[in-house]
């Protein structure tokens, strides 16, 4: 039975393959994946890419908007008629509000299509006139959903050690401690039982959304589609939990065991390898989105978790250059960015000092996963600023302070904001050398350690009487740059 689904899955995907060659014959398109961990902003991303192309706003690192070659970019209908699409005009009414406000983060898969015309960057061919099409069809995901790829290469038995593991580290054993204790107390060889299976899935669930709450900040957290299950909810592919591997002969078939084994696989089957073959294996470029402030708010155990999910989602990719093959091969993803979202919360002489941190965390990342044929960059943005600058004076110091208004319930050390009062705040400063951000001893430092909150985005201004508002932003223009440039050449 197992060999019959990897045929069917295999002839599927060349059929998707085959479909997928004979379009860009006629018009060229790129596939854009762009996902992120917990709070990192990907329809914020989305919405302010979109908008800053259509508007022709200032990308003055994007080089075919800096060289005038883009005459045109206009949506159009996407080309997957089962996938729902981005509310990319809901999301941008809210961000240009006149109280605006962060749109809803990403619950599900979506797609938007956003057609380039533009003037090839060879003198011969513009001189000529020709006007060439492409199509960005953006993917927007949840992260969680990428993290679940590495299970299709586990067994239950595997999957369930390594989560037990995790689950007993000393970061992570205080949040888990219902559920371990639940744990010790199950029998993974005792007779299979619908009310243990729910009540193990839900105890589980519980640990995995306590381990990303602010405090902790965890990013590795498997299953991901427990923490956002949508019409799956209840169903039996999503009630399941590791166990202890029973020693001795193998458990019977009426056993938890085994009951947990089969959901576990049917999880796979159901849920994680139809994303992978639908969408995953069909992209052509990635951004992966994090919040590391928040990450590094919360500790080195946070940074470090941060890192191996990182590990682990860059041993996904299908690595390497688009063969000439590709009908047959599948798409490569040949070029990923990670960005560390909200350089905003930070005064800009901090900026390059965030994006060394991530780009020390993803070149550890990429020396594990051993990924070579793709390439890769960090980059630290913030795709709608919700802060200005200024400067304090405390004494004879001058302090660069970031201004804007706090989102309500954001605390500041014993201070609480109520979500209305725009301040002008000192976040600290990261420091300087990248890898003091990755150890335990940075946040002992008091003093010097920097100190992040959240706020509500700014009142978008428009260039001119009846003109679209900018959506202003920090490095948007250099990661978009690096994603599709060359694709526009």
């Amino acid at each position: 039975m197992a060999l019959l689904e990897r045929w069917s899955s295999s002839a599927l995907e060349t059929l998707a393959r085959a479909q997928d060659t004979a379009a860009q014959m006629f018009a060229p398109s790129v596939r854009l994946g762009v996902t992120g961990l917990s709070r990192s902003g990907k329809t914020v991303f989305i919405t302010s890419l979109v908008h800053n192309l259509m508007a022709g706003n200032a990308l003055p690192f994007f080089e075919p908007l800096a060289q005038k070659r883009i005459l045109r970019t206009y949506l159009e209908p996407q080309p997957d008629d089962a996938v729902p699409r981005f509310d990319y005009e809901g999301n941008l009414a809210k961000l240009t509000a006149a109280e605006p406000e962060w749109p809803e983060g990403t619950r599900q898969i979506s797609e938007l299509r956003l057609t380039f015309e533009y003037a090839p960057g060879a003198m011969m061919r513009r001189a000529l006139g020709a006007t060439r099409l492409m199509h960005l069809d953006i993917v927007d995901y949840p992260g969680e959903w990428l993290l679940d790829l590495p299970l299709l290469d586990l067994t239950f038995e595997e999957w369930s050690r390594q989560s037990i593991a995790m689950a007993r580290e000393p970061s992570r054993e205080p949040a888990a401690k219902e559920w371990l204790a639940f744990l010790a107390e199950t029998n993974a060889r005792q007779k299979k039982n619908e009310q243990t299976a729910k009540q193990g899935a839900e105890i589980f669930t519980q640990y995995l959304r306590k381990c990303r709450d602010d405090a902790l900040s965890f990013s590795s957290l498997t299953p991901g589609r427990f923490l956002m299950p949508g019409d799956l909810a209840g169903s039996p592919a999503f009630t399941f939990f590791p166990l202890e591997a029973p020693g001795g002969a193998a458990p019977p078939d009426n056993s938890l065991w085994a009951m947990m084994a089969r959901r576990f696989n049917s999880y796979k089957r159901h849920v994680i390898q139809p994303f992978y073959r639908d969408h995953f294996a069909r992209l052509d470029r990635q951004i992966v989105l994090a919040d590391v402030l928040t990450v590094v708010n919360a500790g080195a155990d946070a940074v470090a978790d941060l890192e191996r999910a990182m590990s682990d989602i860059l041993g996904c990719f299908r690595h390497g250059q688009n063969p000439w093959h590709a009908m047959f091969s599948g798409r490569r993803i040949d070029r990923i960015v990670f960005a560390a979202t909200k350089a905003d919360h930070l005064h800009h002489t901090n900026h390059d000092r965030l994006e060394a941190i991530l780009g020390l965390i993803a070149k550890k990342s990429i020396a594990r996963a051993n990924f070579t044929g793709a390439e890769v960059k960090a980059f630290a943005l913030a795709s709608v600023r919700a802060t200005g600058e200024a400067e304090a004076r405390q004494g004879n110091d001058r302090l660069p302070c970031i201004v804007g208004v706090p989102l309500k319930g954001e605390r500041l050390g014993s201070r609480a904001f109520d979500g209305k009062e725009q301040l002008a705040i000192f976040p600290g400063d990261l420091p300087e050398d990248p890898a003091l951000a990755l150890s335990p001893e940075w946040l002992k430092m008091g003093h010097s350690a920097a100190h992040f909150v959240r706020f509500r985005p700014q009142r978008q201004r428009a260039l001119g009487f009846g003109e679209s508002p900018v959506l202003s932003h920090i490095r948007l223009d250099r990661a978009l740059n690096f994603l599709i440039g060359d694709k526009l050449s």
